[in-house]
């Protein structure tokens, strides 16, 4: 990451709710064909969450804790803040000395921007600040919530028009929070309805949403210089699984994600 970082863009996508095995089934079925074809493998990692629910998570990601390799460690990680006794800092690892990754990365020249989705993210009151407040510029509007049945489609076209509007030579990191996959998902899946309520088959149509629109994204953030992408989940959530419902729960369904980083090659 130490040649990464200075060179590429990167980008940070998180699928807010997703869960490992709606992801896995329907990468595994052909219906997510413009996220697969930049898995490696065409496959997701199966990984921990370093939170059951958004706030948490992010908090954890955003100091260089993405979510862990579901397999024995210690696993060497991306980025991570400069401290005595860590065992997951690598050679490799790109280690900031400021609090969190947005202002490392700031402080390497960055352009830090946030595209927030769900909540935590809407600016609305004082907790809703704290996230976006560690970029440089922040953006939400009721489009890219959770009740917005086109909330990503909203979200990329602001990413497009961020990245439109910077110069040429200036470095970006993008965080993009979609929000599509949260309750309520029920409107991503044709014949469903609100009485009926969300499921894993609006969970899962919800993806292929997300799957439809995000080679726009990823378009965009290749369209100046390759771009270093991270795609994960913060957390997964509950359909009724052994008689739960929702996150900020322990359950496994919650606390394994699906996890992706690669490179998006530039188009220009």
């Amino acid at each position: 990451m130490n040649e990464v970082v200075g060179r590429d863009d990167l980008l940070l996508l998180t699928l807010d709710t997703l869960r490992h095995d709606v992801a896995v089934e329907l990468a595994a079925a052909g219906r997510l064909p413009h996220l697969a074809a930049h898995l490696p493998g065409g496959t997701w990692e199966r990984r921990h969450a370093p939170g059951s629910f958004t706030y948490a998570s992010h908090q954890a990601m955003f100091a260089g804790f993405l979510p862990t390799p579901a397999t024995p460690g210690p696993h060497p990680r991306l980025f991570a803040a400069r401290f005595a006794g860590s065992e997951t800092t690598a050679d490799g690892t790109f280690v900031f000395d400021t609090p969190d990754l947005v202002s490392g990365l700031a402080a390497r020249g960055y352009r830090t921007v946030c595209v927030g989705g769900v909540g935590f993210f809407n600016k609305q009151g004082a907790l809703g600040d704290v996230l976006p407040g560690l970029f440089q510029e922040s953006h939400w509007e009721p489009e890219f919530g959770v009740a917005s049945p086109t909330s990503f489609e909203a979200q990329v076209a602001r990413a497009e028009k961020v990245v439109a509007e910077l110069p040429a030579e200036q470095r970006l990191f993008l965080f993009l929070n979609a929000s599509a996959l949260h309750q309520p998902n029920w409107f991503h899946l044709p014949g469903a309805t609100r009485e009926t309520g969300d499921s894993r088959a609006t969970h899962a149509a919800a993806l292929e949403y997300i799957d439809a629109h995000v080679g726009r994204l990823f378009s965009a953030m290749s369209s100046r210089r390759r771009c270093f992408a991270i795609v994960c989940s913060d957390h997964g959530t509950a359909y009724g699984d052994d008689g739960y419902t929702g996150h900020r729960l322990g359950h496994d369904c919650v606390w394994t994600v699906p996890y992706s980083h690669f490179f998006l090659e530039p188009t220009v």
